[in-house]
């Protein structure tokens, strides 16, 4: 169908606990091999490219999506960016093609100019899941169970898609990986290179030191918690503010500390399976009463949406995604948390302490991008243009280090081969991140 060569990747220093990965021309570390790496796309041109963003918003998305644009409209290269992810694409028959304006729309230069800086997902967004059915490599030559993502290739064979640029959370890696290996398993299709771009406001993408987005949101959660501390400190109470995190603490962590909170609490921060929440909640009641012995009768404390995977099971909602996880923000631990620690603080105290549960989450995702996040953003998505054209890779994922410097790294190494799901990136408790909210907690 076409050349595949083995990469040899190079390993770069660790920085906290992470192994980075470059490709060999791009710098020169210890070289190490692998069994099954990205391809070269051998002998075919890039003339049309595809974009898809699935999952939910993250800041500076536009950015993402109007450098890929431009970068590919400077040189000639037809852009399309189908709307809502993979939702009409997993369903494609082309008896009922897809309409320009209503399913897909035209990524020309004039088109994205003026996006860069603006919120929200300019060709929207969903969570659509064509590799739900598939569990295992092998499902992917099962025809009752590949024929969503043999669908999404029927379409790009019918409007001629070269290359797509994915642009997602851990799910949508997922299905990215699904795309590139199908093309081993089933024959005939036609050639599509496959590149996949971070996106996550929870910062928890093995591979790349930041996401785009999640500076930005951080300083939404910062600014509510500031609002929130003057609140509980002119009425004498305390909240305690829910983040989004589902698997990993770096929203919390990053907003409680320049939101300056009393105390931060992450998934990481539970040694046991199961969260003792009497046990959590009696910890923050000590913290009441030894601020007030300081004189200091309020105070907020911030904790991930992470922390409720931890509750026993008929605890949790039974809300599911098309993802098959947990809806976590309807699970509400943050407003558990704080009837229990009124509760238990009242028991050990005889007092009673007005504590209120505060939910920072969906406003996180479609804030106003910063300056920071604009760029990183932009580097990524002419980062996928350069890998697609310039590079001729397929099965990578655009990452950046340094001064914003591009490397690519293979699917291999972001996908754990006995789960297929996509490895995370957790905060390691006496990391250096990590001791500095310690040092930062009053």
């Amino acid at each position: 169908m076409y050349a595949r060569k083995t990469l040899i990747l190079f390993a770069l220093q660790h920085r906290e606990g992470l192994a980075f990965y470059r490709v060999m021309w791009q710098c020169p570390y210890q070289a190490i091999l692998f069994s099954r790496g990205p391809s070269f796309m051998a002998g075919q041109e890039i003339r049309h490219v595809g974009i898809i963003f699935s999952g939910g918003p993250a800041p500076a998305a536009n950015a993402v999506i109007s450098a890929v644009a431009m970068a590919c409209g400077k040189n000639n290269i037809k852009v399309t960016g189908f709307l809502y992810g993979y939702k009409f694409l997993e369903d494609f028959n082309e008896n009922y093609p897809l309409l320009n304006g209503k399913h897909f729309i035209d990524l020309d230069r004039d088109r994205v100019e003026g996006l860069r800086n603006t919120s929200g997902v300019f060709i929207h967004n969903s969570r659509a899941n064509p590799g739900s059915m598939i569990s295992s490599l092998g499902d992917l030559k099962d025809t009752s169970k590949n024929n969503k993502i043999i669908n999404i290739f029927k379409a790009f064979e019918y409007y001629k898609v070269d290359a797509l640029v994915s642009i997602g959370g851990d799910d949508t890696l997922k299905t990215a990986n699904l795309l590139y290996r199908i093309q081993d398993s089933v024959k005939g299709l036609r050639p599509v290179s496959i590149v996949h771009i971070p996106k996550t406001i929870d910062n928890d993408y093995y591979g790349i030191d930041w996401t785009f987005g999640f500076f930005s949101a951080a300083e939404f959660g910062a600014r509510s918690i500031r609002n929130l501390k003057a609140d509980s400190f002119s009425s004498g109470s305390w909240f305690v503010v829910e983040l989004m995190g589902r698997k990993a603490g770096w929203l919390a962590y990053a907003s409680g500390m320049m939101g300056e909170a009393t105390r931060i609490i992450s998934v990481e921060d539970i040694e046991d399976e199961v969260l003792d929440l009497e046990g959590l909640a009696t910890e923050i009641s000590l913290l009441i009463e030894k601020r007030k012995k300081q004189g200091k009768n309020y105070g907020v404390v911030c904790v991930a949406e992470g922390v409720a995977d931890k509750l026993p099971d008929e605890v949790k909602t039974k809300e599911i995604d098309s993802h098959g996880n947990i809806v976590l923000t309807s699970v509400g631990i943050g407003r558990m948390l704080a009837e229990t620690v009124a509760q238990i603080h009242e028991m050990r105290t005889g007092e009673k302490v007005k504590v209120i549960p505060k939910q920072v989450g969906y406003e996180t995702r479609c804030t106003p991008p910063s300056g920071y996040d604009v760029i990183l953003g932009s580097q990524l998505g002419v980062g996928a243009y350069r890998a697609l054209v310039e590079k001729g890779l397929s099965g990578v994922m655009v990452s950046v280090r340094g001064g914003f410097d591009l490397y690519y790294v293979p699917f291999d190494r972001l996908i754990d081969p006995s789960t297929g799901r996509t490895r995370i990136k957790l905060i390691d408790k006496g990391s250096d991140f990590w001791r500095l909210a310690r040092f930062l907690e009053p």
